[in-house]
């Protein structure tokens, strides 16, 4: 086996000295090395947001990558590599995901009688089968492999490409896509309105991967040049983030006055058309709450908003309901409000069921809605529903029989005395709009809107996560963000993903605020994934320039 380091028995370095036991590591520990290298990462994520904690993971993915199977050695053929490549990936990932995305298995137990069984699945299942996206990222990246800096750049291109195919596979599920290591922290996270989530990602790769190169056979300049423009590259983005910052706050809309209702009431039996009364009963009392001299309840405000999901029946054929509702708004306020929708078509043998948003005016009438587009898979519907239920799986959400059908397409919602909204449904806010203005312009929104129910994954990392990866929507297009969340976090952003006012998690409340004005577009929200599309190819282009310059000089 050869490597692009040295044996260095008699000066080896403190950074040496870990690299090469992780180069020569071999079996079980091997994968255990990777498994703890993964898990590391995620540190990185919300609500720790620990940037730093990304080093070591990529630095230790650059040595396990030096460690496999090299093509050039004796009786070794390209194949064997790429397979110990996959075979260290799936391990790194592994960690990886277990350590970010663990709280899932929160959700099982909100009904646990009935789920609490398949709890490995989320905790365990998810992850394993998540995996193989970083699995495929290392082996394409040994497939770019030379030695010196270009297999930095090689490691950027092969996970940058997994995780692109992570968003976008199936349903897609970027979730803790490895950008958000700099995208959790707003400052570091301004560069996501040149080059958005995606681009991150190839930054965070390229950046906090540049260390690696600390241990190779080269001068002491050379062997630290590639950690030098690391740090040079953080010093700009940070520079450049701390300009954005600086910018004065946002105007606000003319005439907005928004509030928001946080229920926090729980999922499971309390949550059931049984105790429809109760529910509503809260909902009216929070809703109209007094909260300062000049707000003393709904009266004063133009705009009502409450959290996804907020009734177990449908609103719009529950006359009582929307009488009850009438009887709140009858000042002129505004309703938009998470409310599951039905409807049959002539043709159709059962009805079909969206998780929507709808605006509903002071006389209790239905003006707009919007149905969600991207659906949860085995919250919201059940994939290959004819065999699983058969093995007695079902969706998590049990008031839609049958599981909730996709929208027919992304629009603008609109209500009486606001601007148009961008809406966005619990975790349609983790995908970054990769289409930009460039193709869809029309859809110019003057803030986004995400309604969402967190209360399933109670006081974990996931809401904290979720919320981030929300904000970041709001740097990358410099729009405002109007977040209701059941349970938290609940939140007014700007453009720059400041926030303006928030409520934290697992608290009920009401949080009354202005609505930011919009900012202009951004480079991203023009153009989309050209930005992260020109990294990429950049990366193809250093990494196979400089494995030439290395096949020359070595």
């Amino acid at each position: 086996m050869t490597s692009s380091v040295s044996t260095f028995p008699d000066r080896a370095s403190f950074v040496q000295s870990i690299g090469e036991p992780v180069i020569l590591a071999w079996g079980w520990r091997r994968r255990l090395i990777a498994f703890g290298a993964g898990a590391a990462g995620a540190l990185a994520m919300a609500p720790v947001n620990f940037w730093p904690a990304m080093i070591a993971p990529l630095t230790v993915a650059v040595w396990l990558l030096d460690g496999s199977a090299d093509s050039n050695a004796k009786g070794a053929t390209f194949l064997p590599s790429l397979r110990a490549a996959f075979g260290v990936g799936w391990w790194w990932g592994f960690g990886y995901f277990v350590a970010g995305l663990w709280w899932l298995g929160a959700a099982f137990l909100v009904d646990a009688d009935e789920f609490a069984w398949a709890l490995p699945l989320g905790v365990l299942g998810l992850p394993a089968a998540l995996a193989f996206f970083p699995a495929l990222g290392f082996a394409l990246a040994k497939a770019l492999w030379s030695p010196g800096a270009a297999r930095i750049f090689a490691l950027a291109t092969g996970l940058g490409v997994s995780e692109w195919l992570r968003a976008n596979i199936l349903t897609g599920f970027p979730w803790n896509e490895f950008g958000m290591a700099l995208g959790g922290t707003p400052m570091l996270a301004q560069a996501a309105s040149l080059v958005g989530l995606h681009g991150l990602t190839l930054l965070t790769i390229a950046i906090f991967a540049a260390p690696a190169t600390l241990i190779d056979e080269a001068s002491g300049r050379r062997r630290a040049a590639p950690t030098a423009l690391a740090v040079l590259a953080l010093t700009l983005l940070t520079a450049f983030g701390a300009w954005r910052l600086a910018a004065p706050p946002a105007a606000t809309v003319a005439g907005v006055k928004l509030r928001i209702m946080q229920p926090n009431i729980g999922q499971g039996a309390d949550f059931s058309p049984e105790n429809k009364d109760a529910i509503m009963r809260h909902y009216l009392d929070l809703s109209d709450r007094a909260t300062s001299p000049t707000t003393t309840g709904v009266a004063d405000v133009t705009h009502l908003i409450w959290p996804e999901s907020a009734f177990p029946f449908l609103l719009a054929r529950d006359p009582v309901a929307l009488n009850q509702i009438a009887g709140l708004l009858h000042g002129g306020t505004t309703l938009i409000a998470g409310a599951a929708r039905a409807e049959r078509g002539p043709d159709e043998a059962r009805a079909r069921y969206y998780n929507s948003i709808q605006v509903v005016d002071r006389r209790g009438a239905l003006l707009d809605h919007y149905d969600k587009v991207r659906l949860v898979p085995f919250g919201e519907y059940l994939p290959l529903r004819g065999l699983l239920e058969r093995f007695g799986l079902s969706q998590f959400v049990r008031y839609a029989p049958g599981g909730f059908d996709p929208g027919a397409s992304e629009k603008l919602l609109r209500a009486p005395g606001l601007p148009d909204s961008w809406p966005m449904v619990c975790y349609e806010a983790i995908f970054p709009d990769e289409w930009g203005d460039l193709f869809g312009g029309e859809r110019r929104a003057a803030f986004i809107l995400n309604l969402t129910d967190d209360i399933w994954f109670g006081r974990t990392a996931g809401p904290y996560q979720h919320f981030a990866q929300a904000r970041l929507r709001a740097i990358e297009q410099g729009l405002p963000l109007v977040r209701a969340a059941n349970s938290g976090i609940s939140a007014v952003v700007d453009g720059l993903g400041r926030t303006i006012a928030d409520l934290p998690l697992g608290v009920e409340g009401v949080l009354d605020t202005a609505l930011p004005v919009a900012r202009s577009p951004t480079l991203f929200a023009r153009y989309g994934a050209l930005g992260p599309g020109a990294l990429l190819l950049l990366g193809l282009i250093l990494c196979f320039g400089l494995r030439g310059f290395a096949q020359r000089r070595f």
